[in-house]
């Protein structure tokens, strides 16, 4: 054990950060285990059972190449077609069918990995993490040899049905072998990808993502129970995510004002509303930036940051979009008197 365990458990504990704490011990563990002192690990992983997790996690002990995540408890809204897509999967968990793999596909920021989150916590499984900058290695031939590790360690969990593993980003290794632009090693670790799905535990539930479905080898497509397209938002389904995103945020922030009208018409007017990922940012950064002394301060800069442009010097457009002149007044920070005598000139 190095000092950087100790220093890191007094660090995570100072944070209130549970889940780091759980993932030190669990590692401290795994040393004292390694050097054949049992019973010291195995009291360890006693306390460690006493705390909010579903068993005491012996497999964490173990992993090399995954880690154990916390699954979402915060809202995550989605347009009815994911929805019940989502729905679709849980059912087919729940028939214990076989039905165990599955793809997200989709732009950055659609809710691809914060979907698999929630499915963890629908199903009170625990959701491990494959962490690729582990699993690829320069050295030839080695990261096929990962992988096959990977899912060697998947094989060998103590408690399958008790798990959601995540593969989020697979495209990191597993890219279209024929590809002429590809690296021999990459189209290597795509095979064992193939090996590795063929050969799963059908107690285990596989979710993996992707931003680049297009590229993807066919045969690795097909590997797949079901994919899921998160694309497939509307420009009303966007509106309204924002606003429940809206919502939760200015429960934190007392100071800001709710006009959902104005929010909505910023929104509607702009060329393409960002995905919920980069939408929540851009308003949790606005709300974050404000006057405190302006309760409308954040919906200018909202408006400021999906525009791309100095809201003050186009009155008359703003005007033509169907802005009041007090909706004007507060995306801009012009008097009303002053927006009413320049729109008249």
């Amino acid at each position: 054990m190095k000092k950087k365990n100790v220093l890191n458990l007094i660090k995570y504990h100072a944070e209130k950060n549970d889940a780091a704490f759980r993932d030190e011990a669990f590692e401290i563990a795994k040393y004292f285990d390694e050097t054949n002192n049992y019973q010291l690990s195995e009291y360890i992983m006693a306390l460690l059972s006493d705390t909010n997790t579903f068993s005491p996690q012996m497999d964490a002990i173990t992993h090399k190449f995954f880690k154990r995540i916390d699954v979402n408890a915060d809202s995550l809204p989605l347009p009815d077609s994911i929805k019940d897509s989502v729905l679709g999967i849980v059912n087919a968990i729940g028939h214990n069918a076989g039905v165990n793999k599955f793809l997200f596909e989709g732009p950055p920021g659609t809710g691809k990995t914060e979907t698999a989150k929630q499915i963890g916590r629908i199903l009170e499984r625990e959701l491990f993490a494959v962490d690729f900058d582990l699993v690829i290695d320069s050295k030839l031939g080695q990261t096929s040899k990962n992988i096959a590790s990977l899912f060697d360690e998947i094989r060998n969990l103590s408690h399958p049905e008790k798990v959601v593993v995540l593969f989020d980003e697979i495209d990191a290794i597993a890219i279209d072998r024929i590809n002429s632009n590809d690296l021999r090693e990459m189209g290597r670790a795509t095979s064992s990808v193939l090996k590795g799905l063929d050969s799963l535990n059908g107690n285990v539930v596989l979710i993996a993502t992707t931003n680049l479905y297009k590229s993807f080898d066919k045969a690795l497509t097909r590997r797949f129970d079901s994919v899921i397209d998160f694309s497939s938002y509307t420009q009303e389904d966007l509106l309204d995510i924002g606003e429940i995103i809206l919502n939760e945020l200015l429960i934190k922030f007392k100071s800001a004002g709710r006009n959902m009208r104005l929010f909505r018409k910023i929104l509607g007017y702009t060329k393409q509303i960002p995905y919920p990922g980069e939408l929540k940012n851009l308003i949790k950064t606005s709300l974050a930036f404000s006057d405190p002394n302006s309760e409308y301060d954040y919906l200018r800069r909202l408006y400021g940051a999906v525009n791309k442009r100095n809201a003050e010097t186009n009155l008359r457009d703003m005007q033509n979009k169907g802005f009041t002149v007090r909706e004007i007044e507060i995306l801009t920070g012009v008097s009303k008197s002053q927006v009413s005598r320049e729109l008249k000139e």
